[in-house]
């Protein structure tokens, strides 16, 4: 690998890490925001022109609150559990394409800036999944290590209902991967903006809706939000997990949920919201400027998953235990594999539309 490359690579490595750690502090603000919108409050405004420098101190009391560690613990387990939450949350980024990667790349000096870490992973779905699937151990292990039984409760909980989601998150893309061929990310973008009926898009939403609905219903429970919170559950088992937890290390698993929120946007727009492509608008294929504008669409439709998240989170009030099993088990997974068989006869008996 020349150096050149090595430093491009180097570059993007910190631009994604800064970018997003930055951008969950203010992620942080935009939840209360809405909290506040959804229960008629105002929401925080002190700190700075509209509360705009609320993150920083938000992040200034995190750095300086004393660092508690019960003498009860397990000390290294429960110190490496929230080292595992944000490494599991932020190497999934490795692959995500945020613009243009291959032929498409703009260049400079001949040579291709892809916008991806990564790039050419065939395997790049795979790898998101099975990385994310890691950040159950930060909770399993936190849980178990804290020595309290709140933590312990929380951690069971959340081991069965990451096993449980993961089965219909995973066949929910399976028809998408189908029909574009492929397991790259960015392979998998090209074949919705190609295959458009006329003016209609061939978005994963429209050729996909059930496996659009199921893995955004998964996705939800995978990142233990509400109406799947049940890991922290305060009314019930305090803080869950990371009832024990304070200071940064209390922070870090907050900032690898929050992390975990901005990979399943991602996913949610490049798999099922046709990625960078504007809709009604050719961008071309090449070029600086019409890089720049697939970014901007790109992180749009990221924003707003987000912003859909948040405000379901302070919509829909919690599950029971048992309603979160059944969900998963009676209905999410038959759903999933009876798309999968519809996908699969219907690519059988149309050939030619891959």
């Amino acid at each position: 690998m020349a150096t050149w490359q090595f430093l491009v690579i180097l570059v993007k490595i910190v631009l994604i890490v800064g970018i997003f750690q930055g951008a969950v502090a203010y992620m942080i603000m935009l939840e209360r925001k809405i909290a506040a919108w959804a229960q008629d409050r105002v929401g925080p405004n002190r700190a700075g022109p509209f509360g705009l420098l609320q993150p920083l101190a938000d992040g200034a009391k995190m750095l300086l609150k004393e660092d508690v560690i019960p003498g009860y613990v397990n000390r290294p387990l429960y110190i490496l559990a929230p080292a595992i939450a944000i490494v599991a949350a932020t190497i999934g980024f490795a692959v995500v394409p945020f613009g243009p990667v291959g032929t498409d790349a703009p260049t400079v000096s001949g040579h291709a800036i892809e916008f991806q870490i990564a790039p050419n992973v065939d395997i790049g779905i795979l790898y998101v999944f099975a990385i994310g699937s890691l950040a159950v151990y930060a909770v399993i292990l936190g849980g178990w290590a804290s020595n309290n039984k709140y933590s312990f409760l929380g951690g069971l909980r959340n081991s069965a209902q990451i096993i449980s989601y993961e089965i219909p998150l995973g066949l929910s893309v399976l028809g998408m991967i189908m029909m574009a061929r492929s397991l790259d990310l960015g392979e998998i973008m090209a074949w919705q903006e190609q295959n458009g009926l006329g003016f209609i898009p061939a978005w994963g939403i429209l050729v996909q809706p059930l496996g659009c609905l199921i893995f955004l219903i998964s996705a939800f429970a995978e990142t233990n939000r509400l109406p799947f919170d049940l890991a922290e559950a305060e009314q019930e088992l305090v803080g869950g997990f990371h009832t024990e937890y304070s200071a940064m290390k209390f922070g870090m698993f907050f900032l690898g949920e929050y992390l975990h929120v901005i990979t399943v946007s991602f996913l949610m727009s490049i798999l099922f919201l046709g990625g960078w492509d504007p809709l009604f608008f050719d961008l071309g294929s090449n070029g600086w400027i019409s890089a720049v504008i697939k970014v901007g669409v790109l992180f749009f439709k990221v924003f707003l998953m987000v912003v859909f998240i948040m405000w379901i989170r302070w919509t829909l009030p919690r599950f029971r235990y048992d309603q979160l099993m059944n969900l998963a088990w009676k209905a999410l997974i038959p759903l999933a594999l009876l798309n999968l068989i519809v996908t699969m006869i219907l690519l059988q008996l149309f050939r030619g539309i891959g």
